[in-house]
């Protein structure tokens, strides 16, 4: 049976990759499939995989048609958060996409992969589907 299993972020530097996403999403990294160009990553309370690195000599795509996008429940929460990330290496993304009231904020990791935090309290503005 055919199933999904978890998104894969190519990125040129997977220790540096490393470091950020099992900071930003509290991980950690797994002992299976390990190798120099490829990192396993899972959620710390051993619920399973979260995440997966792989090393590409590819730039990140500025306007990605498939990204991720990361929960907070509050306004409040989504500013914490996003500069909590941007203190660990995130970058704000100057993003001309946004509608009127975004209940979203576009960030990208050190490697330049693009990544949304979204307010889940924020009632989503006409458009927000095709903005983030």
């Amino acid at each position: 049976m055919l199933r999904l299993g978890f998104p894969v972020l190519g990125v040129t530097d997977v220790p540096r990759a490393v470091a950020f996403w099992t900071e930003a999403l509290d991980l950690v990294v797994s002992s299976e499939r390990q190798s120099e160009t490829w990192r396993t990553l899972h959620h710390r309370d051993g619920s399973g995989r979260a995440l997966a690195l792989m090393h590409s000599a590819s730039p990140a795509e500025p306007r990605p048609r498939l990204h991720l996008d990361l929960f907070v429940d509050t306004a409040e929460e989504q500013q914490r958060e996003v500069q909590r990330l941007v203190g660990i290496g995130a970058r704000t993304v100057e993003w001309d996409l946004y509608p009127a009231d975004p209940d979203f904020v576009v960030l990208s990791d050190p490697d330049g992969n693009v990544f949304c935090v979204v307010d889940l309290s924020h009632v989503p503005s006409e458009g927000d589907e095709q903005a983030s």
